[in-house]
């Protein structure tokens, strides 16, 4: 096994380039393990290695270079083994993070591609058939936003007694629910126990149409119009499901019960 490896090799094999090699030299971080007296090249061996690349891993979760020094430095095997407890549990709650954020983009993609065959038409009514559902309003929440539209199941979340959390699960569905002119977001419930702040959205046929943050009240406010005028119906709620249209954008489906 080669003993000695060059600053640009070594480099290479951490997947760093030869200057930040030279900068961690220079703030005594990574000091290589000997010069070349006559080149006066910088020389790593592979515990020189095993050192970048645990610098490498610490920089991924955010440590500053000062803070990756310390840590480096500790001699205490109780203070190394609390660290990478915390540190462990900071990269699986980023994972987790990670995983969320990559279903949102799923679901943009998924979307997109719908609409790229012509699968949706966003100009016609339609009647579709709804099975019953159970929703859980937000207190505060009335309509979707960049920040709470994002993450906004750790909202509902939120809400549950922890003692209940493990008996709630909910789809990755989100929704605007009007009635007596108060709106709230809701979120639809796969599983769940009896609380307050549940509503069950009866089960039948519901008038739909598509529309966009722009147009919404305006077709909403037609569509509750063709329910009067052609099934004699004058809804008690609206409801206008929300569809990603794409990473930062998003649009409805309005939806009116019929019965």
């Amino acid at each position: 096994m080669k003993k000695y490896f060059l600053i640009g090799e070594a480099a290479k094999m951490v997947n760093m380039t030869s200057e930040t090699l030279r900068h961690y030299d220079r703030i005594d971080l990574v000091k290589p393990s000997k010069y070349d007296e006559q080149t006066k090249y910088r020389c790593y061996t592979q515990q020189d290695i095993i050192r970048l690349n645990a610098v490498r891993a610490l920089q991924m979760m955010d440590l500053p270079l000062q803070k990756i020094k310390t840590v480096l430095e500790y001699n205490d095997l109780e203070k190394i083994i609390k660290f990478l407890t915390e540190a462990e549990k900071n990269a699986d709650e980023k994972i987790a993070a990670l995983k969320y954020s990559k279903s949102k983009i799923q679901l943009a993609k998924a979307d997109s591609e719908r609409k790229l065959k012509g699968r949706q038409n966003i100009q016609n009514n339609f009647v579709y058939n709804f099975p019953e559902r159970v929703i859980m309003l937000s207190d505060t929440m009335e309509t979707p936003t960049l920040d709470n539209l994002w993450n906004y199941l750790s909202h509902f979340y939120d809400k549950i007694e922890p003692s209940l959390k493990e008996q709630f699960a909910f789809e990755d569905l989100a929704g605007i629910y009007t009635e007596n002119g108060i709106s709230r977001l809701f979120a639809v419930c796969i599983r769940h126990a009896d609380i307050e702040g549940l509503k069950i959205l009866p089960g039948g046929k519901y008038l739909c149409s598509y529309c966009t943050e722009e147009n919404r009240k305006i077709i909403l406010d037609k569509l509750i119009q063709t329910a009067n005028e052609k099934y004699n119906i004058k809804p008690k709620f609206t409801i206008q499901q929300i569809v990603v249209s794409g990473i930062l954008q998003w649009n409805y489906q309005a939806q009116i019960y019929l019965g």
